[in-house]
């Protein structure tokens, strides 16, 4: 997702102009007054698929966007956070969820909203679940045939649910792209 800078983030200013800088070949935001490049990446969601006696934990949101939909625990990297401890914190903050056997299960790229998305696998410590303080309403172990499907916040979970249940054998991490063409979500396995 392109954010309009309209002020230089460096020396305030708001001569701002939208154009490749030299030795660049993409369109970026310029300060004209300082010359500072805004360069804008993707972002990093990171979160698990917590298992507990072959059921899987799922959130329901208590925030927007997709408030009163089921989820997997997982949110934005912060700044200087290795990603398995994002993994966990997102957890811990969205279902007072723990694990400590987390390993790397898939990598998919959400272009149409600049994401990246990797979601680590592991097992419920203990069972122990409960919503987090303020971004699920609820938490719930879900067997596969209990999966609320048609109630799930977003393609790129239901996709990692999918994968889960496919249970298919890879030392790799499942990887594809996920992109919003004329208003459908076209998905890409690779």
């Amino acid at each position: 997702m392109k954010i309009i800078i309209k002020n230089c983030c460096q020396c305030g200013s708001d001569k701002i102009n939208f154009s490749i800088p030299g030795g660049d070949n993409k369109e970026r935001y310029i300060c004209t007054s300082c010359n500072f490049i805004h360069y804008q990446n993707p972002n990093i969601v990171t979160g698990c698929i917590l298992e507990w006696e072959n059921k899987i934990l799922l959130c329901k949101r208590a925030i927007d966007p997709r408030i009163n939909y089921w989820t997997l625990p997982a949110g934005f990297l912060e700044n200087e956070e290795p990603l398995e401890v994002g993994a966990a914190r997102e957890s811990e903050e969205e279902a007072s969820a723990l694990s400590d056997d987390m390993r790397i299960f898939s990598i998919y790229s959400l272009i149409h909203i600049s994401q990246i998305y990797i979601m680590y696998y592991g097992t419920l410590k203990d069972g122990k679940h409960s919503p987090g303080l303020e971004e699920s309403f609820e938490t719930r172990l879900y067997s596969k045939d209990e999966i609320p499907w048609d109630e799930l916040a977003f393609p790129i979970i239901t996709e990692n649910l999918k994968l889960f249940y496919e249970k298919e054998k890879s030392d790799k991490p499942h990887t594809g792209i996920v992109d919003k063409i004329n208003n459908e979500y076209i998905i890409t396995r690779n």
